[in-house]
């Protein structure tokens, strides 16, 4: 019975990604994004739990890459679909409850437009992505490229930011149809280039092992504190240019 339980943790993160597809088709971005948050948990416990119980199957590697195309694949790309359609149309306001502290986005939806489909490549990288993670050896403790559900904290981060911290400056260049399309193209080489990324994984508790780590949460959970979901991009970058110097000084060192 045990060996199905870190598959059923994968599965609720399928469940999740499905129903933060549908709220992100219909535009409500902040509701899919908290669906997000509970997919990408449990894509993080699914394996911690198969550590825990000491369970590995392959069944269980294709299945996770599989939850990971619906939560950090498709959802991302519906995201960036949704937010180059409103830079197209400029669709974006607020709306408030009577109480003052509900907020929506919407927009005009515009299918003749072909430049919200160039979200998609998101969604295109990400599926090659993972195809080749299924067959990588290579990426037990770090990365080649940034993985996939880091990629879709950065997508997700930019409605978050638009609805909760209401700065017209950052909206302006959030909803830069340029920006957006340049982004898009950034996180596709992100995800499939050659740079190694530690990995978030304790094989034990010391500090001393697993230093890099310890720190990257320790400033993560600093920024979160004091900047909101602004800390969310801050914190990708952060990611990958520690990942970048650590690689470099390994290097020097060897």
């Amino acid at each position: 019975m045990k060996r199905h339980i870190p598959n059923f943790i994968t599965l609720l993160n399928v469940f999740c990604g499905c129903i933060a597809s549908v709220f992100a088709v219909m535009n409500r971005l902040e509701i899919a994004a908290i669906f997000v948050f509970l997919g990408i948990f449990f894509d993080f416990f699914d394996g911690l739990a198969a550590r825990l119980l000491d369970i590995r199957s392959e069944l269980g590697v294709q299945l996770d890459s599989l939850a990971d195309m619906i939560t950090s694949g498709l959802v991302p790309g519906i995201v960036m679909f949704r937010l180059l359609n409103m830079s197209t149309t400029g669709g974006w306001n607020r709306t408030f409850s009577a109480t003052g502290q509900e907020t929506t986005l919407w927009g005009d939806l515009d299918l003749g437009n072909p430049v919200p489909y160039l979200g998609f490549l998101i969604t295109m990288a990400s599926a090659y992505r993972l195809a080749k993670f299924n067959i990588d050896e290579n990426q037990q403790d770090s990365f080649i490229g940034l993985p996939t559900p880091a990629n879709t904290l950065l997508i997700i981060s930019l409605p978050l930011i638009m609805i909760y911290h209401r700065n017209d400056f950052l909206n302006e260049i959030i909803l830069n149809q340029w920006f957006l399309i340049g982004l898009a193209i950034l996180s596709c080489y992100l995800l499939n280039s050659k740079i190694e990324l530690f990995a978030l994984k304790f094989k034990n508790w010391s500090f001393k092992d697993n230093a890099q780590r310890y720190i990257f949460i320790i400033i993560s959970l600093v920024l979160i504190l004091t900047m909101k979901f602004i800390a969310i991009p801050l914190i990708i970058i952060f990611y990958v240019l520690s990942s970048i110097v650590t690689n470099i000084q390994s290097k020097r060192t060897n």
